[in-house]
């Protein structure tokens, strides 16, 4: 997915433990809901995550589905994780891997990388649906720059945790005295919970920034009660559990430690430089796939998202 500067959800000051209520702003990208999350104005990280996308849910009746055609990005790593659907993943270094529910694509973009998203043909041949998660992790500054690269790990190989009526696989790095194969360069989590009614669920208590995203049903936390759509920062330290409200909930928990160093975003692009990202985005606009910084996916090599007037009269945002 891409970013538009000019889209940022709405955040709302809290007090207590809660540190940041988030509300995403949705939009219809032609019969395809996306709720972005972050960055938002007064958040646009959480740990290492820059980045926050919900997809769907959606119904693609034949011939839909999505077409996310080949663009570039610098300086994170994406992550992409589904509830229900599949996407087939196109990189410019020659990967070509679909995805299904309950797997992750993790991929390292570095000093850059292009891919693009679309729906099978196979998959478009019927009818379908697409509902999941994609987000994006800053790179720490020593890695930035480093060769792009790309895994991708089937459901099974995921850590699962299960309890009285909670089910939750470990996405991305540590928590609960479990570890994800996904190989990470900072120090991170994150889960996919599902809480029957009533259960409840603690939030690691060893990471320093620690969110909640609800994608189904709602939750109580601290007294407080949250519907779907809405990401909760906490302030470190306080040991807090999630109790899911009477229809059950389906969450993420993100988080791990914060930047170090100063982060900007513009566009697809992230970088503890300016420089940098001026740099990718002269390179982009130049096009020129055969001796250029950036290559087209093979086997997607016929279009490209390119860079509109729009976005030029923007300014890479510092993040922090």
């Amino acid at each position: 997915m891409s970013w538009n500067p000019t889209h940022s959800p709405e955040c709302v000051s809290e007090g207590s433990a809660l540190e940041t209520l988030i509300i995403p702003r949705a939009r219809d990208l032609g019969g395809f809901e996306v709720r972005r999350a972050l960055p938002s104005v007064k958040r646009q990280l959480v740990g290492p995550f820059i980045f926050f996308d919900q997809m769907g849910p959606a119904e693609f009746i034949t011939d839909g589905g999505i077409d996310v055609r080949p663009h570039p990005h610098i300086g994170l790593g994406t992550v992409t994780y589904l509830y229900q659907g599949e996407f087939e993943h196109r990189d410019s270094l020659g990967t070509h891997q679909m995805i299904y529910p309950g797997e992750v694509n993790w991929m390292v973009a570095g000093r850059g990388v292009t891919h693009s998203e679309r729906t099978s043909a196979e998959t478009r041949a019927k009818r379908h649906s697409l509902f999941g998660i994609q987000t994006w992790i800053a790179l720490p500054e020593a890695h930035e720059d480093m060769a792009p690269d790309f895994e991708h790990h089937k459901q099974g190989a995921l850590p699962h945790i299960q309890d009285a009526g909670v089910s939750a696989r470990l996405i991305l790095g540590s928590a609960y005295g479990e570890t994800s194969p996904v190989t990470m360069l900072s120090e991170i989590f994150y889960l996919d919970v599902q809480l029957d009614p009533g259960a409840a669920f603690p939030l690691p208590d060893d990471h320093e920034d620690r969110g909640v995203y609800v994608t189904q049903g709602s939750v109580e936390i601290a007294g407080d009660r949250f519907e779907e759509g809405r990401m909760m920062v906490f302030r470190p330290g306080d040991r807090l559990s999630v109790t899911a409200g009477p229809a059950g909930a389906r969450l993420m928990l993100l988080g791990g430690a914060t930047m170090n160093e100063d982060r900007y975003i513009w566009w697809n692009f992230v970088s503890s430089s300016k420089d940098k990202i001026e740099t990718a985005i002269r390179e982009w606009k130049s096009a020129d796939w055969a001796n250029g910084a950036f290559h087209l996916p093979p086997g997607d090599e016929d279009d490209f998202i390119p860079i509109t007037p729009e976005l030029e009269r923007t300014k890479p945002r510092r993040a922090r």
